[in-house]
């Protein structure tokens, strides 16, 4: 333990600000060397991650009771960042207000453990009540719509994203990593896993492999990325995980193909409401959303991987 942070997870967070600061470097030396050529989303997208690893380290260190806050205030901002995005009657407000509601409950069964009402309190309770209480409003027309929304906003934004919270909570089975080291593993592997499969996409892509979503993603790209994850996934995942080296290959492959379809699925999304980024809250990124669509995918299958194989 260093500084109460488990050693591996400890000596994972200095390399991370070690690569944050190289990128800050870089980014000042080209600004230098093509004084004519703007780089202020570049900057805005180094500042805007240092701002997000900093307080996620920080709430991670502090405690394991205000990561798991931090998590459900994340949840709150990209559903209410959903709602602002996607068409709404007005009689759904009121059903919107139980869909927030759910979101301090549902991390509320994170922090007691209790798995049970985790994994079914949304799916199932959650799913039932909200159309119940769309039908008391008396509103008909647009119902279907309406509650597909408000069902899948709230499946994507709290459901999915509190399975990284509960990651926390797991028993430890690796020591010198600590349930920091699975949310660190996750994370960095579904963000190195976006920046892969845009650099061999770059690099090698001619092939677009979804064109009418998101004509940049090739197939290039993608073999590239779901190959390099894999690769790094297996000889990191003992360090952060309880994972052995096989275990982590695999969960590698299932990080990179998730987070893919994760990415384009929000990008149909957007497709589908002409928009091009799903807000501003973060600069240099857009939205939350933006940040998070891969890792909305990724987190529920990597958790209940994680779950079967070594819990």
């Amino acid at each position: 333990m260093i500084f109460d942070v488990p050693q591996n997870a400890f000596y994972s967070i200095l390399v991370i600000f070690f690569l944050l600061m190289t990128a800050s470097l870089s980014r000042i030396f080209l600004a230098k060397k093509n004084p004519k050529s703007d780089f202020t989303e570049l900057r805005q997208r180094i500042q805007s991650w240092w701002w997000m690893v900093s307080f996620l380290f920080s709430c991670l260190i502090i405690s394991r009771t205000t990561a798991i806050i931090l998590f459900g205030f994340i949840s709150f901002l990209a559903l209410k960042e959903f709602f602002s995005i996607v068409p709404t009657r007005l009689a759904d407000r009121r059903v919107i207000f139980w869909s927030y509601l759910a979101i301090p409950i549902q991390y509320y069964w994170v922090s007691i453990e209790w798995y049970g009402m985790f994994i079914i309190f949304i799916p199932i309770y959650l799913f039932l009540f909200l159309p119940v209480r769309m039908v008391l409003i008396g509103e008909t027309k647009g119902f279907i719509r309406a509650i597909g929304i408000t069902h899948w906003g709230v499946m994507l934004t709290v459901f999915c994203l509190s399975h990284i919270a509960y990651l926390l909570v797991l028993p430890v089975k690796n020591l010198d990593a600590g349930n920091i080291g699975l949310v660190i593993f996750l994370i960095s592997m579904t963000q190195l896993n976006d920046v892969a499969q845009y650099i061999w996409g770059k690099s090698l892509g001619r092939r677009p492999i979804i064109p009418k979503v998101s004509p940049n993603k090739t197939l290039e790209g993608f073999i590239g990325g779901v190959l390099t994850i894999t690769l790094i996934s297996g000889n990191f995942a003992s360090f952060l995980t309880p994972l052995s080296a096989n275990e982590g290959y695999f969960a590698g492959l299932l990080i990179s193909i998730c987070g893919f379809f994760g990415d384009v699925v929000i990008s149909s999304v957007k497709r589908d409401l002409e928009i091009k980024d799903s807000g501003t809250l973060i600069p240099g990124h857009g939205g939350i959303l933006d940040r998070l669509d891969s890792l909305i995918f990724v987190s529920p299958v990597f958790f209940h991987y994680i779950h079967y194989v070594v819990f």
